[in-house]
């Protein structure tokens, strides 16, 4: 009985191929990638890391010198720095992954549906991020906070709006190119809606063009809420962040300790792990080669 060969070459696996990408990886990009991961380990398990609780006093000591108990003192308040700086890390990086992404949907949304209509509605959208883009971010954000409050939702929601109008250009001027294409007017002759169109004949064409761009606002918002917090208007106290141990322990510094700058280094060394990789996402979906 004759048996018939399979002569189709085998589809790599999906970890055969994570395997080549990563072996393909310069340096920076791998050493992004543990850098991540470490971060996104202690935010994800920070209340079995911690040693102590975020808002737990243990030293009756202020600013109580590193030790066998407390490996790097304790804070203005007696608490354990080690720990808030664990819990800082949840803290921190949760709120500006959701923000980011929630600006990421806005903007890329509004973006899209924006190239698709056209006419007066994609001139007037335009026209309305130009005038949001052109004030500083910062200074939006402090006027609107003191108007609305300093709460966690109210510093989610302006910062994702303000962030959503890069998300808007770049995927604005990304769907212009696939909006005139064949597959779209297909869709448009069937009757679909354009929020149907949208999100799933032009969204899923330009997703890969924006990608590298959601590292970079990543970035961008971390940075922003660390400087919010610095000033008193971000995260506010008993929560743990960066920015605000910052400038809590900043007294620290006249007596020599280097306490103060360990947060600080903790948000540095975030953004260029994050921009490690971003580079490579670039880098390959420009078709460029780099050597680790």
């Amino acid at each position: 009985m004759d048996q018939s060969i399979d002569a189709r070459p085998a589809t790599p696996s999906r970890l055969t191929r994570a395997r080549r990408l990563l072996a393909t990886a310069p340096f920076t990009a791998r050493l992004g990638m543990v850098l991540v991961a470490i971060y996104a380990f202690v935010a994800i398990f920070a209340p079995w890391i911690a040693p102590y609780g975020e808002v737990e006093v243990v030293s009756r000591i202020p600013f109580d010198g590193w030790s066998a108990q407390h490996l790097l003192g304790t804070d203005q308040l007696g608490r354990d720095f080690l720990s808030r700086l664990i819990f800082g890390a949840r803290n921190s990086i949760s709120i500006a992954l959701v923000t980011t992404m929630i600006s990421f949907g806005i903007g890329c949304l509004l973006g899209v549906f924006s190239a698709l209509i056209g006419g007066f509605v994609d001139q007037a959208i335009s026209r309305f991020v130009d005038a949001l883009m052109s004030v500083p971010d910062l200074i939006f954000i402090l006027m609107i906070l003191s108007i609305f409050g300093n709460s966690i939702p109210n510093l989610i929601l302006i910062i994702a709006v303000l962030t959503s109008t890069r998300f808007f250009r770049i995927s604005r001027a990304a769907a212009l190119n696939v909006a005139s294409l064949d597959f779209v007017e297909a869709a448009r002759v069937r009757g679909e809606s354009l929020l149907w169109i949208s999100i799933h004949e032009v969204f899923p064409n330009v997703l890969p063009l924006i990608l590298s761009e959601l590292g970079m606002r990543f970035c961008f918002i971390f940075l922003s809420i660390a400087a919010l917090s610095f000033l008193g208007v971000g995260i506010q106290p008993p929560l743990a962040e960066w920015g605000s141990m910052v400038r809590d322990n900043a007294a620290l510094i006249n007596m020599g300790d280097i306490t103060p700058l360990i947060p600080a280094a903790s948000i540095a060394l975030l953004a260029i792990a994050v921009n490690f990789l971003v580079d490579w996402l670039l880098n390959r979906a420009s078709g460029l080669n780099e050597e680790g």
